[in-house]
């Protein structure tokens, strides 16, 4: 590939909206270009990118068993409506009306559409397993686009889900995705961890999730001390906190005027007191019911925890209307005392349970309570109240007696095993050996395409640009004429049909500007190896080699330049391969 003959608009200038390196290299490099707030445009080095992710991914599904197809990306809004994912995703669900007057949505995943493809076609226990693949685009209305790929509307998904006879079946296709997983994440070199994940709005009833660490990540993960465990921040557990205080006398209760106080900023700034001393007391809905999530004023609530705390039904805040209703008084003064006989459920995190005493609100608009005593002045056990983990693990928290640790990471895949949730309603069923019609047990797996980019760039980059693994670099060599004369030129001529004869992707830069310009755009781009001729070098029968992650070059003999090169190419390809590790 010539340089002249392919499209690189390289830009010097950051981007000014691009907050993050994998974002204003990816502009920069012009692997892409931004077209509307969370899609993008790639332009031919940025597709060249992701062909050669799509290409590992689909090798290793493929020698996984996996099935490739296609569906709509356009689907029947009925069909979440029969599972209640419509519900669940909200607004993030992109949706429009055609002009039948049809609801439809822009799939944000595929679950619903393969299990009715499923439903039609499946049968009998013969036919399992199967495991039906795809690569396509895939749209969600984020409210915030940000971080490039990262977090954007429109996106790459390889997305995989398999039909099962029975939970050793399922066991079975789930680590075949999971090994198939490690393979392609080895091949595209990125560095990952394993996690315990929550499912989500997936349901089912074991996850696994594949973490690029990386201080640009938007998830946090969470691992023991001793490195025994990982989780992502929505499954971490922590172990329960000791009962605060001593046995004795406690002040009783007492109303505050606190007014116009009703954050926990507020409150603390007004009583001199610390956030730890506070209970929020956050008012939810679920299925028209009430119930109350009761978590310490320095903790976060979290909300799969809280899902899987309810039996994994769809639950949400509730509006102001709903909180007014419910305590007679504004917003930012709901407390746990004098409520649980007015809920569905009370649940109570462990590190609230463990306060001698706490600061409330007193469900009276500009008013708090202090020394409210858990287990005193309201129950935290018995009858619709229940002790439950529902809380982000923070900085001193332990598991099993061990520290709990946290780093920053990007998802690049995850793992679910969905069971019968979507096969029992729409329908995948099938007749066993017994002639017992059964639900399928189904497992989905997702890679986010772009994010493997993104991530490797992330971890991948200095001042100069990208620093690319050859498996999901654009060329794995780029020629550098690094002067005007015939030798030179006619020399890299050589180089460049030498190289594409051995089979390797090379670059030749064969523009008609400063050697200084097309260094900067050789390191920009990320490619792996460097050969560049000059006159002063050709001179003495040599070029210079140089890896994109050494600082220096080194001089090789003309006669000898394409054997190294092509030895260097390998050796990097060798570095990825998992076969031979």
């Amino acid at each position: 590939m010539r340089f002249t003959k392919t499209f690189i608009p390289t830009v010097k200038e950051v981007p000014a909206d691009a907050e993050i390196p994998s974002h204003q290299l990816m502009i920069r490099a012009g692997l892409m270009r931004k077209v509307a707030s969370g899609t993008y445009a790639y332009l031919p080095a940025g597709w060249r990118c992701l062909r050669k992710i799509m290409q590992i991914v689909r090798e290793e599904m493929d020698r996984a068993g996996a099935l490739e197809v296609t569906v709509p990306m356009v689907q029947p809004l009925e069909l979440w409506q029969r599972t209640g994912r419509d519900v669940d995703y909200g607004e993030t669900l992109g949706r429009f009306v055609d002009r039948h007057g049809r609801g439809n949505v822009l799939s944000p995943t595929a679950e619903e559409v393969m299990t009715y493809m499923a439903a039609g076609e499946i049968n009998s226990y013969k036919q399992l397993p199967v495991n039906f693949y795809q690569i396509n685009l895939k749209y969600r209305d984020e409210f915030r686009p940000r971080f490039g790929v990262l977090r954007s509307r429109e996106f790459i998904m390889k997305d995989a889900y398999s039909f099962d006879a029975d939970e050793a079946m399922l066991e079975r296709s789930y680590r075949a995705m999971y090994n198939a997983y490690c393979r392609i994440f080895r091949r595209c070199g990125l560095a990952y961890v394993i996690v315990e994940a929550e499912s989500g709005e997936m349901g089912g009833s074991g996850s696994h999730q594949f973490t690029v660490p990386c201080e640009s990540g938007e998830d946090t993960i969470v691992y023991t001390e001793d490195n025994a465990h990982a989780w992502n921040i929505e499954k971490g557990p922590v172990d329960p906190l000791p009962k605060q205080g001593a046995d004795g006398d406690i002040s009783p209760l007492e109303e505050v005027h606190t007014p116009k106080a009703g954050t926990i900023e507020e409150v603390c700034g007004f009583l001199k007191a610390e956030p730890k001393e506070l209970v929020k007391t956050l008012v939810h809905s679920m299925d028209g019911k009430v119930v109350l999530a009761l978590v310490r004023g320095d903790h976060e609530l979290n909300p799969e925890k809280l899902t899987q705390a309810v039996g994994g039904l769809h639950i949400e805040m509730a509006d102001e209307a709903a909180v007014v209703k419910l305590t007679d008084a504004a917003v930012g003064f709901a407390g746990p005392v004098g409520m649980a006989d007015k809920v569905a459920m009370l649940l109570v995190d462990p590190a609230v349970a463990a306060m001698a005493e706490a600061v409330t609100g007193a469900n009276k608009t500009d008013y708090h309570l202090r020394h409210v005593v858990p287990g005193r002045d309201f129950p935290v056990e018995g009858g619709n109240v229940r002790v439950v983990d529902i809380r982000n693990a923070v900085e001193g928290d332990t598991y099993e007696g061990k520290r709990l640790l946290f780093r920053k990471g990007i998802e690049v895949g995850q793992v679910f095993k969905l069971g019968a949730k979507y096969s029992s309603k729409l329908g995948a069923k099938f007749l066993d050996s017994e002639g017992v019609e059964r639900p399928c047990l189904m497992g989905c797996y997702g890679i986010g395409v772009n994010r493997i980019l993104a991530s490797a760039i992330e971890n991948g980059h200095d001042e100069n640009g990208m620093i690319l693994p050859i498996s999901i670099a654009p060329w794995e060599v780029v020629i550098v004429p690094a002067g005007a004369t015939d030798d030179v030129r006619l020399t890299a001529e050589r180089i460049h049909a030498e190289l594409l004869s051995r089979g390797v992707e090379v670059l030749l830069d064969d523009r008609d500007v400063r050697g200084g310009v097309k260094f900067k755009d050789a390191d920009l781009l990320g490619i792996p190896v460097r050969i560049t001729v000059g006159q002063k070098s050709l001179a003495e029968g040599k070029v210079e080699l140089r890896l994109r992650t050494d600082s220096e070059s080194r001089a090789a003999e003309l006669e000898e330049a394409v054997d190294e090169a092509v030895a260097m190419v390998s050796a990097l390809k060798e570095s990825l391969d998992v076969d031979s590790q």
